[in-house]
């Protein structure tokens, strides 16, 4: 496998070949759990990629798998030590969507539904801060500015000459309406947003209030796709406190066809890039 692929993936994809490991033995996590003396809850986060695994971890599953090819082993193995790698954004310190950040930097394309915040690889600086005083009132300074910082860094992704990330967003119209910041902060967004939907990697459709009731009602979601076919898709949903990640194939077929729903409902880009700057001008006599 590639060098360059980052510590979150290769932990995906190195879960994936344990989880096929387990089944081929006809083996439940909870069997395992009782070989190892773990918790069953241990291995269902080593296989879904959500934790760290060491190359001890690999050497006692792979006895109880019984795999006698050592080059399977040392392959795996060497995965384990790869996916113990930092990636960016460690150099931050501790981050609470650290997992996402890392499927992020290695999609290929993503697709975000948005009620109420515009997406963050779209947000200018100064919205992005009104939005992060906004949300954590109680973060000291040093942690609003490392929110951005990681915010910033991320919009790399949009801009990267050689790979830049497919974006499409769908986005309520209530976003557009709040005024985060003042006036000009809000002003100055909206024109952003309109300037990044004429790049040819960044869809971007607004759907307005007069569309009603429509599927995007239930909460914002993103769907992250991959290059590699082994990456399965995976559907990630925001929490407070807490973040959830779907990947059966099942789950992200419902999300993509909410999202089609979605796009079916929305203006057009064309549509939505004019609808987006007459907002921009009604702002100017506020």
């Amino acid at each position: 496998m590639a060098s360059n692929v980052n510590p979150t993936v290769r932990r995906r994809r190195l879960g994936q070949e344990l989880r096929k490991l387990r089944e081929a033995k006809n083996m439940t996590a909870e069997q395992v759990a009782e070989r190892l003396l773990v918790s069953q809850s241990k291995i269902s986060r080593l296989e879904n990629g959500r934790r760290s695994i060491s190359q001890r971890d690999v050497r006692d599953l792979c006895g109880v798998y019984e795999v006698e090819d050592e080059r399977m082993v040392d392959s795996l193995m060497q995965m384990a030590k790869d996916s113990r790698q930092q990636g960016w954004w460690h150099a931050f310190g501790d981050i609470p969507y650290s997992v996402y950040i890392g499927l992020e930097t290695d999609a290929a394309s993503l697709r975000v539904y948005e009620s109420l915040i515009v997406p963050g690889l779209l947000q200018t600086q100064e919205y992005a801060q009104a939005v992060i005083e906004g949300m954590w009132p109680e973060a000291t300074p040093s942690e609003i500015d490392k929110r951005i910082q990681i915010r910033l860094k991320r919009q790399g992704r949009l801009t990267d000459p050689v790979n830049p990330l497919r974006f499409w967003a769908v986005i309520d119209e209530a976003l557009l309406r709040r005024i985060v910041g003042n006036p000009e902060v809000m002003a100055e967004q909206l024109r952003h947003l309109a300037q990044l939907s004429e790049k040819p990697h960044v869809t971007l459709q607004v759907l307005p209030y007069e569309v009603g009731a429509h599927p995007g009602m239930y909460g914002k979601f993103a769907i992250l796709e991959f290059q590699e076919a082994m990456d399965a898709s995976v559907v990630y949903l925001e929490g407070v406190t807490s973040d959830l990640y779907l990947e059966k194939a099942n789950d992200v077929q419902s999300y993509a066809v909410m999202y089609e729903h979605l796009r079916a409902k929305a203006l057009s880009a064309e549509q939505s890039r004019e609808f987006i700057l007459r907002v921009a001008e009604e702002l100017k006599g506020s």
